[in-house]
């Protein structure tokens, strides 16, 4: 398997932020998957280590893939085609904009091609993706949406044993949900019990492809806990709560968070805290899965940032 990233992660406390939640300053820790490295980090560096070393041995040249138009698993693939020599093709939703910005602007730097589909739903970019695989031959291999097949989602199984040997005593580990694998193979590590999964509304599946991919690993199904409450209008949308969670991360811990993916996981985590879902004395883990491109690249959040200006 190729190496793509630096292993393992390390895991901080957040003792400040623990406080402003509602917890015990010992309560809470943060799993720095954004710092894995390859084109800027996040979980999909390590989905992609395993999705593109079965392609090249499959006697892949190019890897194609899709996602949103700030995709940080459409970066990363770009990033580890460099990496590996491989050309890539990014099948993005939407328009092509006047001037790239956040992974945008990486996705050329690291020179992959971009193709705009227009405002299609997930099914439909997927299908798009399929298709132009179709056309390029044998050489060229699909990259699923978001990594998120049962090779990407076991790279999250390894994650899991490797939090475990760090915080052995977790009772929740809280991650964003998009495509699903990275819940997935947490699940299948730990267990459906210990795994919180916070909905950002990629996909309008998201508990079908989380369970599904869980079979497929050979791990429970049963019992699983995904938040849905912090999806707000839709996926590219910036809620109140991922505002909020996003200034609270900063101004307690100088830790930067995104707006669509783990801006929604602590949101969802201090809904959770407010419900009683999740109780001081609880070892908790926020899975950080990096983002900070798409946070750059997002208009929502440049025009919030200027009412920040004291």
């Amino acid at each position: 398997m190729a190496t793509l990233g630096t292993y393992p992660t390390p895991v901080e406390p957040a003792p400040r932020l623990a406080v402003a939640l509602g917890l015990d300053e010992r309560d809470l820790w943060v799993k720095r998957d954004d710092l894995l490295g390859l084109g800027a980090g996040g979980n999909k560096v390590r989905k992609i280590a395993r999705t593109a070393t079965a392609a090249v041995e499959r006697g892949a040249t190019t890897l194609v893939t899709t996602g949103a138009a700030q995709s940080n698993h459409a970066r990363v693939t770009a990033a580890a085609g460099a990496r590996l020599g491989l050309a890539v093709e990014l099948v993005l939703r939407g328009e092509q904009p006047e001037a790239p910005t956040g992974n945008l602007l990486l996705d050329a730097m690291f020179g992959a091609t971009l193709r705009w589909s227009g405002d299609v739903d997930t099914p439909t970019l997927e299908r798009l993706a399929v298709e132009r695989v179709a056309e390029l031959g044998p050489t060229a291999a699909l990259i699923p949406y978001g990594g998120s097949d049962a090779v990407g989602a076991a790279a999250y199984a390894d994650a899991g044993h490797e939090l475990l040997e760090q915080v052995p005593d977790a009772a929740h580990v809280v991650v964003a949900v998009g495509s699903g694998g990275t819940m997935a193979g947490l699940v299948a590590s730990l267990g459906a019990a210990r795994v919180l999964g916070v909905d950002t509304g990629a996909v309008p599946d998201p508990l079908e492809r989380v369970a599904r991919l869980i079979v497929e690993l050979g791990g429970p199904t049963a019992g699983l806990r995904l938040r849905r409450d912090q999806v707000g209008d839709g996926y590219s949308t910036f809620p109140a709560p991922v505002r909020e969670a996003l200034l609270l991360a900063a101004r307690t811990e100088g830790l930067v968070l995104d707006p669509v993916y783990t801006g929604r996981a602590l949101a969802g985590l201090a809904a959770a805290v407010r419900e009683g879902d999740v109780r001081r004395g609880e070892r908790t883990v926020l899975l950080h899965t990096g983002g900070l491109p798409g946070l750059l690249g997002s208009p929502e959040a440049q025009a919030w940032a200027t009412t920040l200006a004291p």
